[in-house]
């Protein structure tokens, strides 16, 4: 009997590889990538090419780089170019490349109270929007978004008053539906607008202004700082996400027939 046990001991021990868990792959994002759907099109087709699980952690891309930066993730895929290149040359990230890109669309109470639809002067709407009875509800959570909107009212130099001005510290989605229940305006990615417009009433206000220009770009985490991380994985997302694979699952993912994230130009 004893014998039996130690050879079926050594036999599952042999065998346990066979069942470990496939690796891990931690991923910090915007709201806008999970929110849109655009992960769930996209992360299944690399994880069944790689083996690989990825975790992700949506969050603004401020805290998104934070998680980077204290290295509680792997990778980190975020809409905020200046912040992204500062957060490589401190030293905490290696390897950025350009992954895609999209724009921001302002949107508002289809009655459109403050009169600024149909123009495609964004710094114009919004100096209107600061001067009439309106409320704007601001992302007010560091992300790419909210930094956006804000270089956007400090060009202008003014912006609603408190009371019309609303800090919300949320998720896009969320930020969306607040401005919906508001009969407010909000500046949105046009994807996660995509996602949420049909249920909120929202309507597009203003788009095609160069200003509202959305890069995404995709970072892994410095393995000279944080040696835990999975630098190989980290390192075959971005090279999958930049590949002609990853470019056309990108240009793939489509909402009411409309392309809704663009790859660059392979180089």
């Amino acid at each position: 009997m004893f014998k039996r046990t130690g050879v079926l001991l050594a036999a599952l021990a042999l065998a346990a590889p066979c069942f470990a868990a496939p690796p891990v792959l931690r991923l910090s994002t915007t709201t806008s990538t999970e929110n849109s759907g655009l992960l769930a099109h996209l992360l299944p087709a690399f994880e069944a090419r790689y083996g690989v699980t990825v975790h992700v952690l949506a969050v603004g891309s401020g805290k998104a780089l934070a998680l980077a930066r204290n290295g509680d993730v792997d990778v980190v895929l975020v809409h905020a170019r200046a912040a992204e290149d500062a957060f490589v040359a401190a030293g905490h990230g290696v390897g950025r490349r350009d992954v895609m890109y999209n724009d921001f669309v302002l949107v508002g109470p289809a009655s459109d109270p403050a009169g600024v639809k149909g123009g495609r002067d964004l710094l114009a709407a919004l100096r209107k929007i600061a001067a009439r009875g309106v409320k704007f509800v601001s992302r007010g959570d560091d992300s790419g978004t909210d930094l956006m909107e804000k270089s956007y009212w400090k060009a202008i130099g003014t912006r609603p008053p408190a009371g019309r001005y609303l800090s919300a510290g949320l998720g896009m989605g969320e930020v969306l539906n607040m401005a919906a229940e508001l009969g407010a305006y909000t500046i949105a990615d046009r994807a996660t607008y995509s996602s949420y417009g049909a249920r909120t009433g929202l309507a597009v206000m203003v788009e095609g202004d160069a200003r509202m220009f959305n890069p995404y770009g995709i970072i892994a985490v410095n393995p000279a700082r944080h040696k835990h991380v999975n630098h190989a994985a980290a390192r075959r997302l971005i090279d999958w996400l930049t590949s002609p694979e990853g470019r056309q699952t990108i240009a793939g993912f489509r909402r009411d027939g409309r392309q809704l994230f663009f790859p660059p130009a392979p180089p």
